[in-house]
């Protein structure tokens, strides 16, 4: 892991701290809060330390974040976060200034969240046969709860398909990607530029509200494929279903923990009817982030593969 963006944030007597920990290669949030405690999460461990951190703090590294003119961030910062290079995310929270009823800023910014953004290159390997149908890439929906690591899936599946990939010993040409990445979360962009591997074919609209992005995308890119991240507002699914009409396929992820959810839920209940998705992957973190549990075929109801 390449800590090295990381520290050039943050405090020295912060960075002591971190240095010792025992997990410090399974490092993956760095919480500061005024007047509390630093709190670091690394190897799924809470660490609570005796330093508290000042209002100095918080400033220094907003500072060094955004080289010293935090108003030209004022666009990210209302946002709720800010992607460093490497494209790890800090989150903020402070007092919200509205206007229009939107956040226009946050002033006063009292805690900040460091999220350690990490790639697991290979990750979807063995998962990629179950993309396609008779050689046919299909529309493939990936149902995960919070940290169970469907972005990070998500992110490796944009790879395989761009770069090509070993499928049933034979090899599969790459094809044109476009990354929908809302909470620029899958590429982590950093000026424009994606930090993490999401293939040679991929563009990426990134901070890009999905409803706008899959609709920028069919008209300006021309992709074989759309992936973006957790499909939530009616939208989204209309965005969805256009996507559909136009013959691009689509590959997304929800928040649940299996097909019930959305069967449950009003907002997908179109998608289900429409028989948008071919494809359902569970996953869960059983054994860790990341743990598929199922694989489904929607159109059937079979279980193509299971734990």
């Amino acid at each position: 892991m390449n800590t090295k963006d990381i520290f050039d944030i943050l405090p020295i007597s912060i960075t002591s701290i971190i240095e010792k920990l025992k997990d410090f290669d399974s490092l993956q949030e760095i919480r500061l809060k005024v007047n509390k405690p630093l709190i670091i999460y690394s190897g799924n461990k809470e660490n609570i330390f005796n330093y508290i951190i000042t209002r100095e703090n918080i400033n220094t590294i907003l500072q060094r974040i955004s080289g010293y003119s935090i108003y030209a961030f004022e666009e990210e910062i209302k946002q709720g976060y800010l992607t460093i290079k490497g494209g790890h995310r800090v989150g903020i929270c402070g007092t919200c200034v509205i206007e229009n009823y939107k956040v226009k800023t946050i002033k006063s910014i009292g805690s900040l969240n460091i999220r350690i953004s990490k790639e697991v290159v290979g990750c979807s390997n063995k998962l990629m046969q179950y993309f396609f149908d008779k050689g046919n890439l299909v529309n493939t929906i990936i149902i995960s709860p919070p940290k169970c690591g469907k972005t990070t899936l998500i992110r490796d599946i944009s790879r395989n398909l761009s770069d090509g990939f070993k499928l049933s010993d034979k090899s599969s040409q790459g094809i044109k990607v476009c990354v929908i990445d809302e909470r620029s979360e899958i590429g982590s962009c950093y000026n424009g530029i994606p930090q993490m591997n999401i293939g040679i074919r991929t563009d990426i609209l990134d901070n890009c509200m999905k409803s706008e992005g899959i609709m920028m995308a069919i008209r300006s890119m021309a992709p074989d494929v759309i992936i973006c991240d957790e499909l939530g507002t009616l939208k989204d699914v209309d965005s969805v279903l256009m996507a559909m009409n136009s013959g691009v396929k689509l590959i997304t992820t929800i928040h649940g923990y299996g097909i019930e959810d959305l069967e449950k839920r009003a907002v997908f209940k179109e998608i289900l009817e429409n028989k948008v998705f071919e494809r359902a992957i569970i996953l869960s973190s059983r054994n860790g982030a990341g743990t598929v549990e199922q694989v489904y075929n929607l159109n059937n109801k079979e279980k193509l593969w299971r734990r």
